[in-house]
């Protein structure tokens, strides 16, 4: 007889995120974060610029990035005479290190069903502001600033 996997928490109950609001640059936004250990995500970012998720996944994997040269004393390494062509003025190098990956969620219709599908208060926020008006900048009320007369 063939044994039964063992279900998580996440196999009962999907809903291991939180809906929060947040900004994103200077922007107005919102966030899912984790409230479970069993929760697939590190956190959803929603870019209200692009209107677009992004998915930051606990699923590590191995990429290559740039990052500034050390020397023995663990200080960054400075260029000698002009700044490098992309404007730094420390030495790089290129080293391939473990980092989450990341997944973007394109269409406003699978943004609001990710939430439904994750956050356990998915009605906390009205998420119509972040994709029927044009999002304004954190601190400010958006209608009050534009001259749009709510009734």
């Amino acid at each position: 007889m063939a044994k039964k996997p063992n279900k998580t928490y996440v196999d009962e109950n999907p809903k291991t995120m939180m809906l929060i609001k947040s900004a994103f640059g200077s922007m107005k936004s919102f966030k899912l974060l984790p409230i479970s250990n069993d929760c697939p995500y590190v956190e959803c970012l929603f870019s209200p610029s692009e209107r677009i998720m992004v998915v930051i996944s606990k699923f590590m994997k191995n990429s290559y990035h740039m990052v500034p040269k050390l020397d023995d004393n663990g200080d960054e390494v400075n260029v000698k005479g002009k700044p490098r062509a992309n404007g730094k003025k420390v030495k790089e190098e290129r080293r391939a290190m473990d980092t989450c990956s990341e997944h973007y969620v394109v269409t406003e219709e699978e943004i609001r069903e990710m939430v439904k599908m994750f956050a356990v208060n998915p009605d906390a926020l009205d998420l119509d502001e972040f994709f029927l008006v044009e999002n304004g900048m954190v601190g400010t009320d958006t209608a009050k600033d534009t001259g749009i007369i709510i009734a």
